[in-house]
């Protein structure tokens, strides 16, 4: 006799956990909105001035990236810099290679301009926190490695600016980028430099709800019931939000002033639930004198610019998107 899986829990259309340790992320919200979560192939010649390649960068893990190449590459006097990608998703969803990132990181690529390495992130609850974290890091010391001649890829070792690294993270990969400049500074990159870390809107909580989680709006990329069950899926059993990963500027993490921090871009959407939990980070690392600049998109949503749909429909989506990939792009050629 077969016996019936049980569904354990379920996170608003976007997955349903069983009993037998199975997961299964088919999407089962609205229709009109699926193409953002599906993957986009990798193509090697350039569409709209940008080629994509994924590369397997570990072969006992099997880890892989997708890497974003602009066509100004072939003109460019210099080599360009690195953006090192780390998606959102709550550490339980979404992949690299997803229509949703496709989207705003090949226009990020094309607008800075900058080579954008994706990693693909192991997900929860299959894989706890600090698997995401770690192969973040573990991406960052490819990097290195490439750097210093040990492994070679030829986009990056023929058109890349080693000396000027940027990590990036949507929600989740905003934690992060957190997490893997704060492992980074205990490091010797060399001939790599960490040049700066941008998380947007990072999934910051705490295990105590804030105001704005009581009042803000939900938004199809954040209701509560992601924050809260994406979370209980992806930390270590027996944690919190108030874990250092979720609540890197809490008492249970390592003081912010003993860290040594790559200039921070911050940036926090108005509109986000989460945005009190994420300000108390940035004053956090104001208060700790860490070099920290903040990008607020008026009246957005947490992560708005990856709705396509918004982004095409909406003027005002539109010119935040554009505010706020003109904001990255100062700052990276600032640093």
């Amino acid at each position: 006799m077969v016996q019936e899986k049980k569904l354990v829990d379920e996170v608003s259309g976007w997955l349903r956990a069983y009993d037998d340790g199975s997961v299964d992320r088919t999407w089962t919200g609205p229709p009109e909105v699926k193409f953002m979560a599906e993957a986009v192939p990798p193509h090697e010649e350039f569409i709209e001035a940008v080629a994509t390649r994924d590369v397997t960068i570990d072969s006992n893990s099997g880890l892989r990236v997708r890497i974003y190449l602009p066509e100004q590459v072939l003109t460019a006097k210099i080599k360009l810099p690195i953006i090192l990608h780390f998606h959102g998703g709550g550490f339980c969803i979404s992949q690299a290679d997803w229509y949703m990132y496709y989207h705003i990181y090949t226009r990020l690529a094309r607008s800075v301009p900058a080579i954008c390495v994706s990693v693909y992130l192991r997900l929860a609850p299959e894989n706890k926190l600090p698997a995401a974290c770690d192969d973040g890091y573990a991406a960052l010391l490819w990097l290195k490695s490439l750097a210093k001649g040990e492994s070679h890829e030829p986009w990056l070792n023929d058109h890349a600016d080693f000396n000027r690294v940027f990590l990036i993270g949507d929600s989740s990969g905003g934690n992060i980028v957190h997490q893997v400049a704060a492992r980074a500074g205990n490091l010797d990159l060399h001939p790599l430099r960490l040049a700066g870390g941008i998380p947007i809107h990072p999934g910051f909580v705490r295990a105590e709800r804030s105001k704005s989680e009581l009042e803000q709006p939900e938004s199809p990329f954040l209701t509560l019931d992601m924050v809260d069950k994406f979370l209980a899926l992806a930390l270590p059993v027996g944690s919190t939000k108030d874990h250092p990963i979720t609540c890197p500027m809490g008492p249970a993490a390592p003081a912010m002033e003993g860290l040594n921090l790559p200039p921070f871009l911050f940036c926090v959407a108005e509109k986000d639930l989460i945005k009190d939990t994420e300000m108390e980070y940035y004053e956090a690392m104001r208060k700790a004198n860490k070099e920290v600049e903040l990008l607020i998109s008026p009246g957005m949503g947490h992560s708005f610019y990856l709705n396509k749909i918004a982004v095409d429909m909406d003027p005002n989506y539109a010119a935040q998107t554009t505010g706020l990939i003109a904001g990255i792009k100062e700052f990276v050629n600032k640093h």
